[in-house]
């Protein structure tokens, strides 16, 4: 059974604009880019979106490799220093001619399916970090 986001975790997604999504080549090259980012609630998966997605070098890596992940991160405060985020770790799908998360964004999507997802600092009541599969 895949994870699903505690309500925490969603509430901070939410707040959040950019993450950093981790994808491979055919070659085995990494390739880290920031893109910006949704969250399904209804199926859990998350949805990158963008202005020409089906030309960008992350969009093809998906293609050939859809084994992904994506970092949300920020610093809540650097006195004291408070870090938080989330790593999601999951099977990508280059999808193409659906409706795109906002509009002006092309009809041309990454979703992913988290297999894992780690926390940090976006509950109060959780300390460490918070993994789940």
């Amino acid at each position: 059974m895949a994870p699903t986001f505690t309500p925490a975790e969603l509430e901070y997604l939410g707040s959040q604009r950019l993450g950093r999504l981790a994808t491979v080549d055919a070659s085995g090259a990494p390739q880290n880019n920031p893109v910006g980012f949704f969250v399904d609630e209804t199926s859990g998966d998350v949805v990158i979106g963008g202005l020409n997605m089906a030309k960008s070098r992350k969009f093809r890596n998906v293609k050939q490799n859809p084994n992904v992940a994506l970092v949300v991160d920020d610093l809540a405060s650097v006195d004291p220093w408070v870090v938080r985020g989330v790593e999601i770790r999951g099977g990508a799908q280059a999808l193409e001619d659906i409706d795109p998360p906002i509009p002006r964004m092309s009809r041309e999507v990454i979703r992913i399916t988290p297999r894992w997802i780690a926390s940090w600092g976006v509950d109060p009541a959780v300390s460490g970090m918070h993994v789940h599969r």
